[in-house]
């Protein structure tokens, strides 16, 4: 299979690092349109000490954040959103199908549906074995990094969660 980011290159474009970097690789990319992400679940990963010991499940909002992150290359990965940063800002019409194990390989396919100014929304689809696991549509809001920082005399952070 070939990729057109691997790891290292989707560090790049987005600013998560390990142990919350969540997309290995991705395979295919329409600009402005579409992408497809992969996620390697490994046995070692830090949240299946306690998620759940003896019953190893992969965390649902784990599920979420891998899908989120490549919604974020796709959004990212535009001219002119280069260096910005994704934040969650919405999710509607979430379902999970069944649950993400060691050893499973998370496809997400993740389709534009809009895009106006600093905000998108998209529709997102993760599968293991071809079998969805999880859907939805989230919404994004992409900002400058200087202005994901703290406000002055502010002990929260201004916007939303980060993708």
């Amino acid at each position: 299979m070939e990729y057109l980011y691997d790891c290292e290159e989707i560090r790049g474009i987005l600013p998560h690092r390990y142990p919350f970097l969540l997309v290995d690789r991705i395979t295919e990319l329409v600009p402005e349109k579409s992408i497809r992400g992969y996620k390697n679940v490994t046995i070692n990963e830090e949240f299946f000490q306690g998620h759940f010991p003896g019953h190893a499940v992969m965390p649902g909002v784990l599920v979420l954040e891998a899908m989120a992150q490549v919604g974020g290359v796709l959004l990212l990965s535009v001219e002119g959103n280069r260096g910005k940063l994704a934040y969650f800002a919405g999710m509607d019409r979430v379902k999970f199908r069944k649950p993400v194990l060691p050893g499973d390989t998370l496809v997400t396919d993740i389709e534009l549906l809009a895009r106006k100014g600093n905000i998108g929304k998209v529709r997102a689809v993760a599968r293991v074995e071809g079998s969805v696991v999880c859907e939805g549509e989230f919404m994004f809001a992409l900002v400058e990094r200087e202005r994901s920082t703290r406000r002055k005399g502010d002990s929260t952070p201004t916007g939303t969660e980060q993708v």
